[in-house]
């Protein structure tokens, strides 16, 4: 449970990390929903919802994993970096709901 003296504490390194790749991912799947990607492929609006859900449930139980293996410290810290992003994820995309049901309660 403890460092050796000299070592740094502070992991921001890691946790940016684990915190860009699954953002990167998400702004992939956005992206490649505006820009019609896979369209022809059959791919549509729910295609592209369950990937960008896949993606924010993999950061999370990829970060908790992490987190409850007690690997060596860099990876503890990726993994807090995961879980935020997923996070942040879940978060905005429980916003993007609400807004398109909010917006439809309204047209009528």
């Amino acid at each position: 449970m403890t460092e050796p003296a000299g070592e740094n504490r502070n992991r921001f390194g890691p946790a940016l990390a684990g915190f860009l790749v699954p953002i990167v991912l998400l702004s992939v799947v956005v992206l490649g929903f505006r820009q019609r990607l896979f369209w022809d492929l059959g791919w549509r609006g729910g295609e592209y919802a369950q990937v960008f859900l896949g993606v924010v449930l993999a950061a999370v139980l990829a970060g908790i994993v992490l987190k409850a293996a007690r690997p060596r410290p860099p990876w503890r810290s990726f993994g807090t970096g995961l879980i935020l992003a997923g996070t942040l994820g879940t978060v905005s995309a429980v916003v993007v709901i609400v807004a398109i049901l909010n917006a439809l309660s309204r047209m009528y």
